[in-house]
């Protein structure tokens, strides 16, 4: 790969970078997505439909405390992509180690409370009835390997963080495909069932490991950082729990809406209904891939530009972002529209599956088209550091919005009340978001321009 610096992200033209960032970014969560989709594929044609419910019930608890690292990595990320734009390298350091010993301290506390109440977590999350065992099977080993995950996800956002999105790219490719791998050995080889699925997906998180600190030791990376780097310090460790909090607190609500919707659901509809919530989640998490890519090529973008005090850059970077995030949701849109009867069929052929998921689904991603606006508003506050509104935007779909619809409208439509929540969380967040980022980009960015030009 050629080398890179991160002073590409304030000299090249906009539009081109965008694209330099967002492709490698669109194709890692392409193979992470494909990796969650050809997992599901697996375990539901060679353990069984249950298994997959099994899985979905064990995912928010497990990705909640991976997104400790993840939210120390993006918190952190916006720290160091400013402090490179305003030419500060030690604070980027600095970060760096206080990023590792915090990702470290978080997720080791969290999984020791994970495995001291295993049955409680598993029943709370949906996981009932013939759900239990596999769930807590697979739940118990995954934990095992959750910590060294937040590591992986954090250090990616750091190598994001510098301007390297191929090699951040890799580093999301390398678990997914080592997964794939294992899968295949433990499940269909050596026939370990739900121990196989887990095993596999915990080998992966340590392939990944392997790599994320290969890149930072070699000469790739500009952050070289020694053990005074990894002493915590308040003024950074403050900042980074600021902006990393916008991330914890969104997979928080996220965890919570999966034990709202999957409680709801399989008290409406059992089992079958709680595999059907699985397979849409796994489509929303694929689908969407080359849209959330551009929300990530647009993060160091907009806060290396931002502190380096270029604001018509990043007004640019806004503009770009959201017409290019929309026009790749509208072709999402249409996809699924188009495709959910056949895309049902690839994960399962349970008839009540099969006959109930494309009706869901085409409601799940009704609103797709507008979702650009959301997205990139809220990872805009985000990337510029401004916690406070990128908290809030980031938990108006989950939080203000989708949980109220999810605990009210069901009583009067049953099933459908669920599905329906979806669309109507993303219209009115985007409304939300859409109005303050303009409010941001008329009252804040466009006068800072004005001044400089005086």
């Amino acid at each position: 790969m050629a080398k890179i610096s991160s002073k590409d992200l304030g000299d090249q033209p906009i539009g081109k970078l965008l694209i330099k960032q967002a492709v490698p970014a669109s194709i890692g969560i392409l193979v992470m997505s494909l990796n969650v989709l050809i997992d599901t594929i697996f375990v539901g044609n060679w353990i069984g439909s249950i298994a997959i419910a099994a899985i979905n019930v064990v995912l928010p608890v497990s990705f909640f405390i991976a997104a400790l690292g993840m939210a120390i990595g993006i918190g952190g990320a916006s720290v160091i992509s400013r402090s490179l734009g305003a030419q500060n390298p030690q604070k980027a350091l600095y970060t760096f180690g206080n990023q590792i010993t915090l990702t470290l301290l978080v997720t080791l506390a969290f999984v020791v409370a994970g495995l001291t109440f295993v049955d409680s977590i598993v029943l709370s999350f949906g996981g009932k009835g013939d759900i239990f065992d596999p769930a807590k099977v697979y739940y118990t080993i995954v934990l095992y390997g959750v910590p060294i995950l937040a590591l992986c996800m954090m250090g990616n956002n750091v190598i994001r963080a510098e301007g390297k999105p191929k090699f951040g790219m890799v580093a999301m490719m390398i678990p997914s495909i080592g997964n794939l791998l294992l899968d295949y050995i433990f499940i269909n080889l050596l026939d370990y069932g739900m121990y196989g699925a887990a095993w596999a997906t915990t080998g992966s998180y340590f392939l990944c490991f392997a790599y994320i600190i290969w890149f930072f030791r070699s000469g790739n990376s500009e952050l070289k950082i020694g053990w005074k780097h990894l002493g915590l310090r308040t003024d950074i460790v403050k900042e980074i729990g600021a902006l990393g909090f916008v991330t914890l607190a969104r997979q928080a609500v996220v965890s919570i809406t999966y034990l709202f919707v999957n409680n709801i659901l399989y008290d409406l509809g059992g089992e079958a209904s709680v595999t059907v919530y699985a397979i849409i989640g796994r489509m929303l998490m694929f689908a969407l891939f080359p849209v959330l890519g551009v929300t990530q090529g647009f993060l160091p973008i907009a806060g290396f530009n931002y502190g380096a005090g270029m604001y018509p850059r990043v007004i640019e970077s806004i503009n770009i972002a959201i017409k290019y995030a929309a026009l790749l949701a509208l072709l999402v849109f249409a996809f699924i529209m188009v495709f959910p009867g056949p895309i049902v069929r690839v994960f399962t052929t349970d008839a009540d599956v099969v006959s109930n998921t494309p009706h869901a689904m085409r409601w799940v991603f009704a609103a797709t088209p507008v979702i650009a606006i959301q997205l990139i508003g809220a990872a805009y506050f985000q990337a510029v550091g401004k916690a406070v509104p990128a908290l809030l935007l980031t938990l108006t779909r989950q939080g203000f919005f989708f949980i109220p619809l999810i605990l009210v409208l069901p009583r009067f439509y049953g099933e459908l009340g669920v599905w329906i929540s979806f669309p109507i969380a993303d219209l009115l967040s985007t409304l939300v978001t859409g109005f303050y980022l303009n409010k941001e980009i008329r009252q804040k960015l466009k006068p800072a321009i004005s001044a400089e030009g005086e």
